[in-house]
């Protein structure tokens, strides 16, 4: 998948698929993910860019204080915001 592939804009009408049931729509295209596909098939995991940011005392204590690993949580955060956020 190129850059330009994630630029594009779906042809998709959301609106018209939120309005059907599960049952309405047909899956019939897509193969079974059974044994021969999971035989193929690599667990992938993004690999993190590191940057330096500046975050106020009061909310890197904040995130500490929750325990274990906190950059994650601070990611996790940052996904949550930046998915709302997504233009459609």
């Amino acid at each position: 998948m190129s850059n330009n592939d994630l630029q594009k804009t779906s042809r998709t009408n959301w609106e018209a698929l939120d309005q059907k049931t599960d049952e309405e729509i047909d899956t019939s295209d897509i193969p079974p993910l059974d044994d021969e596909f999971f035989s193929h098939a690599t667990w992938q995991i993004p690999t993190p860019t590191l940057v330096a940011v500046a975050v106020e005392p009061d909310v890197l204590e904040w995130f500490k204080a929750q325990g274990g690993n906190f950059q994650r949580r601070v990611n996790a955060a940052l996904r949550i915001y930046a998915e709302a956020h997504k233009e459609l």
